[in-house]
């Protein structure tokens, strides 16, 4: 496990495709595995020995406290649209934990040695559950629904189910391994992640322009719709917010475009504020759907964006005219949109 935590440090070190801020956060998580390992270590070493019995139950303690934290961190870590206070959960439960060192409602271990769960026995396997679910909605709704990014994010959580379940296959010998198959699964996890960049852009997490390129020359006749989109407005954020509102601006609408994606359909991130879906062996009513959730979540936001599409079904066409003729509805609608607020795209 130390060499693998080494190894995920050093990659860091080398990354130049993650912000800053997210290094910082993943070199965190790094820390606390390590120093997780080491209170199991000593528990069960503690443990096998009969040895100092009011020191086990203080890293029991926080060894049922961290879990929850630890997945706390990884999505912090891993969607910088959250904020702190997605630690507030695990932190009343790490409460709970050292309440339990006097009053033995999570766990409690007897004169004898012997290891008990309290009436509240399940609630650190609850509560790690309850951040795992949220962890795989939180990275399954920032994802472009391929299979090329949901195969890292199934293995991840994989990983964390093991170990809510398994304690109670193997009981404590899975507890001691427990830190090193999370330290396996981050950074499978991260390694699955760079070797993504190619395709992502850095900024929003969709699909980018040269993936754009190769994904609708891989089996065209499989494309059924091409979705245009772009925001409206963006030249007056930039020039009365600043450039950091735009961009925060695209990152919002591209969460709103990627949480409306549904199986068969990929989005893509084409220039400064246009972004391309995708959709393959899709129905017109998906495609309409599909427009109808965009929408929907847009509008949830400050922002607007215009958007257009072609259906291959309206006549035969190849992927060039598809995207004309899904464009020129964008332009329209967004020509449209400044008449009707009187706003010039040229002149903010």
């Amino acid at each position: 496990m130390i060499l693998i935590l080494f190894a995920y440090a050093v990659a860091l070190k080398m990354t130049v495709s993650l912000a800053p801020r997210s290094i910082k956060r993943m070199y965190l998580l790094i820390g606390e595995i390590f120093l997780l390992s080491i209170v199991v270590y000593v528990e069960f070493y503690l443990a096998d020995r009969g040895l100092n019995r009011e020191l086990r139950v203080v890293l029991m303690a926080l060894r049922y406290s961290a879990t929850p934290i630890i997945i706390a961190q990884v999505l912090y870590t891993m969607n910088k649209e959250l904020h702190r206070y997605i630690f507030i959960p695990a932190a009343l439960h790490g409460v709970i934990n050292f309440i339990s060192i006097f009053t033995g409602i999570v766990f409690r271990i007897d004169s004898d040695n012997v290891f008990r769960r309290g009436p509240l026995g399940l609630l650190p396997y609850i509560m790690a559950g309850a951040y795992c679910v949220f962890l795989i909605y939180i990275l399954y709704t920032r994802s472009n629904k391929k299979l090329i990014e949901l195969s890292p994010i199934g293995f991840l959580c994989f990983a964390f189910a093991l170990g809510l379940f398994l304690p109670f296959v193997f009981g404590s010998a899975y507890s001691q391994i427990f830190c090193a198959t999370i330290a396996i699964a981050l950074f499978t996890y991260y390694v699955f992640s760079v070797l993504q960049v190619t395709r992502k852009d850095l900024m929003t997490g969709m699909l980018n322009r040269s993936a754009y390129y190769a994904d609708i020359y891989n089996n065209p006749e499989d494309i059924s719709a091409l979705v245009s989109l772009d925001m409206n407005g963006l030249k007056t954020i930039n020039d009365t917010d600043g450039h950091a509102a735009g961009d925060d601006a695209l990152i919002t609408l591209a969460i709103c475009f990627m949480r409306a994606l549904k199986r068969r359909q990929a989005g893509y991130r084409v220039g400064g504020d246009e972004f391309i879906i995708v959709c393959r062996k899709c129905t017109r009513d998906e495609v309409l759907q599909l427009i109808e959730r965009i929408r929907a979540n847009v509008a949830e936001t400050p922002y607007s964006c215009a958007v257009g599409f072609s259906y291959i079904s309206e006549g035969t066409k190849d992927i060039d005219a598809l995207l004309r003729e899904s464009d020129a509805m964008m332009y329209a609608e967004k020509a449209q949109y400044y008449e009707s607020t009187g706003k010039d795209r040229r002149k903010n």
